[in-house]
């Protein structure tokens, strides 16, 4: 786990301070949305009476791309395929930061993250950034209806105003790792370790969270059909989050013998210590060495147990969806599905995120508007700031002009339009860009003295050529024909993301 380090009172801003600058943006902002096409921000009901859709907002913990849709064909994910094949599908999409806590607080409010903001899981939007506009706030101050179900900041009581009622999350009556067998309860409750780091029990889907939360947003979509205001749920899905506890029938989906293992399971040639890490979030569990890789044996039935929980909660999204078709509000609804970052699966002989590799920082990301035609990818980059505008857009709302992101409408009606140049994350120390064709980080350390400008030093960093190494097996970063090209990318990354705006 990592720590808190880093956060200090003196480096946060107040969103009131941060937004002081661009208010005449946002004057302009709200004035353009004034005027945007009736097709992309309501559906009309009766004469010249704009209806502003619903939204539906699905962030899934700990989900990779290892999809169908994503061109995988070993998981089952048979409801997210279909939302893709009715929406658009964000092929290349980043989080800012590849920890649950740190990548909610900056997509929820816009914001992207520095050395002293969204660091760790601790994050919370309130404390990094007080009186952030959320998202969800600002939609409930737009007429909507706003719930949280389950998992959407990493922290319920995170900028509570946000929601129309008290976020709710599942009961358990042990931990919030939610174990069904007696024994695994009683290890869970030690001191001195986790339960283990899977479980199958043949029990019902809301035996689990995720079944829970799926019936609780069941119910309220029902509920919120007649009120008479749009709505926003928000249905947090907690799978596939270790531990890996998923009820029987989803594992009897998959042979284990058909089960493959990462087939790069080594440390890159070349990749600086800054970029490994001893996976500490997964060595919890009891099951778990502490140190050194894991058996074969051990690692096939940890994949085994994270395909099962995708496929549960699949399922448990298809429940939902299906309500909505049922109640004639998928017309009028627009969907967004989220993974808040990667997961490693023993790439690199990783498990866990917490890295700067395209496996951690890379994410789903599926919407589907009623208004725009499905069916759709782009390979155009894109990152989880470019949400909150974007459903602004979609929706009919002003954008604030704080924010960090950049609307993706226009790539979702025309996915291979020219688009912004790379896009930017960051670990702790580390931070990282994305182009087209090469991912670069860089390590700082910071050796700035008190009163004085900021002074970074590098200890680290590394490149990989996607084109010719998409798995990040060779870090050519020290490579003496890479020096110009190492140049260039480093000073595209400190340009920021500004620069590289279309």
């Amino acid at each position: 786990m990592t720590t808190n380090a880093g956060k200090t009172g003196s480096n946060k801003m107040s969103i009131q301070e941060y937004t002081r600058r661009s208010f005449v943006k946002t004057a302009c902002l709200s004035a353009a949305a004034l005027t945007m096409p009736e097709s992309l921000s309501a559906v009309q009901t009766g004469k010249n009476t704009p209806k502003k859709p619903n939204v539906l907002f699905i962030p899934v913990d700990d989900l990779r791309t290892q999809l169908g849709c994503y061109g995988h064909s070993q998981m089952l994910s048979p409801t997210i395929d279909s939302l893709a094949s009715d929406g658009v599908l964000f092929a290349r999409s980043y989080c800012q930061v590849p920890v649950c806590g740190a990548s909610r607080a900056s997509l929820l409010t816009g914001v992207r993250p520095t050395r002293h903001r969204f660091i760790d899981y601790y994050a919370k939007a309130d404390e990094d950034l007080p009186g952030a506009l959320s998202l969800p706030k600002h939609f409930k101050n737009n007429g909507y209806h706003t719930i949280s179900n389950g998992k959407v900041f990493h922290h319920r009581n995170d900028i509570v105003e946000s929601w129309s009622e008290t976020p709710w999350g599942p009961k358990s009556k042990g931990s919030w790792r939610n174990y069904q067998f007696e024994e695994n309860k009683i290890l869970d409750a030690r001191e001195d370790t986790r339960g283990p780091a899977y479980e199958a029990a043949d029990v019902p889907d809301n035996a689990y969270f995720d079944g829970q939360i799926a019936d609780k947003t069941i119910s309220d979509i029902r509920r919120c059909k007649d009120m008479g205001k749009p709505f926003f749920i928000a249905a947090g899905f907690m799978k596939p989050h270790l531990p890996f506890n998923a009820p029987l029938k989803y594992w009897e989906l998959y042979k284990r013998e058909n089960i493959d293992l990462a087939d790069n399971p080594f440390r890159p040639k070349g990749a600086p210590d800054a970029s490994l890490h001893n996976w500490g979030e997964l060595r919890h569990y009891y099951n778990i060495p502490k140190e050194g890789p894991l058996p074969d044996d051990m690692a096939r039935t940890l994949i085994h147990g994270y395909y099962a929980c995708v496929s549960c909660t699949d399922a448990q999204i298809g429940r939902i969806l299906k309500e909505l078709d049922r109640l004639s509000l998928s017309d009028n609804t627009v969907v967004v599905l989220w993974g808040d970052h990667g997961w490693q699966l023993g790439e690199h002989g990783l498990w866990c995120k917490h890295c700067n590799f395209e496996t951690s920082l890379h994410s789903p990301l599926i919407v589907k508007s009623p208004w725009i035609k499905g069916g759709k990818k782009t390979t155009a980059l894109t990152e989880f700031v470019d949400i909150y505008p974007s459903l602004c857009e979609l929706c009919g709302l002003t954008v604030p002009g704080y924010l960090e992101g950049t609307s993706f409408v226009p790539l979702i009606k025309n996915p291979d339009r020219l688009w912004k140049k790379a896009a930017f994350s960051r670990y702790i120390k580390g931070d990282s860009i994305r182009t087209n064709r090469y991912r670069y980080t860089e390590w700082t350390r910071d050796e700035s003295v008190p009163g004085a400008p900021l002074k970074l030093t590098q200890y680290a960093r590394m490149l990989y050529d996607h084109n010719l190494d998409p798995n990040e097996n060779v870090n050519i970063s020290e490579l003496p024909d890479n020096r110009e090209l190492v140049t260039q990318l480093s000073k595209m990354l400190k340009g920021g993301w500004k620069a590289v705006r279309i």
